[in-house]
């Protein structure tokens, strides 16, 4: 009879985990990009600035169970990070700049050296390797790299524009006085 309550009791608590299993799987399938750290020993103050750094770029970042956040993954085919689920375990996830997790997180690993660490990370789904993350976290962020597109797409219809009013003055005229006749 023992046996049988303590069989309704897990199955209770397995009711009462399975949406929060659910929720996690949900937001790791609806990221671009994701970051599991280890996080022993930081201070209040360190994590605050930190979670300030992670919310200005929209990375959502949370203390995880392991137990919880392996179920989660095992439910998306992500099994291959179920050995990295061990000691104290955060996620950070972004939906708009996948980048950003990867830069913040590897800055603070480097300031606080034994103390954080990344663990693993995926992206898209796939999970990256060592050297991918380390990749990843040399990037400039997401705008940084649309700014420069931008400036290399702009640059030859500047060149473009310049030469052209170039060739204008050489003729006598100005770009003024052309704008004047239209």
């Amino acid at each position: 009879m023992h046996n049988a309550k303590a069989y309704v009791t897990k199955e209770k608590v397995v009711r009462q985990k399975q949406p929060i299993v659910e929720a996690l799987a949900e937001r790791i399938k609806n990221a671009e990009a994701g970051v599991l750290v280890d996080y022993k020993g930081i201070t209040v103050a360190e994590d605050t600035a930190l979670r300030t750094e992670l919310r200005k770029d929209e990375v959502n970042y949370t203390v995880v169970k392991n137990t919880l956040t392996k179920k989660a993954l095992d439910l998306l085919g992500m099994t291959e990070l179920d050995h990295v689920l061990n000691g104290t375990t955060s996620l950070a996830t972004a939906e708009k700049d996948p980048i950003a997790p990867f830069r913040i997180l590897a800055d603070y690993s480097k300031k606080l050296g034994d103390r954080f660490n990344i663990k693993a990370a995926f992206m898209e789904g796939k999970v990256l390797s060592e050297a991918e993350i380390a990749e990843m976290a040399e990037l400039p962020s997401k705008s940084a790299l649309y700014s420069k597109v931008l400036g290399t797409m702009i640059a030859p219809i500047t060149g473009l524009a310049v030469c052209l009013g170039q060739i204008l003055e050489q003729k006598g005229g100005s770009i003024e006085s052309a704008e004047a006749a239209e």
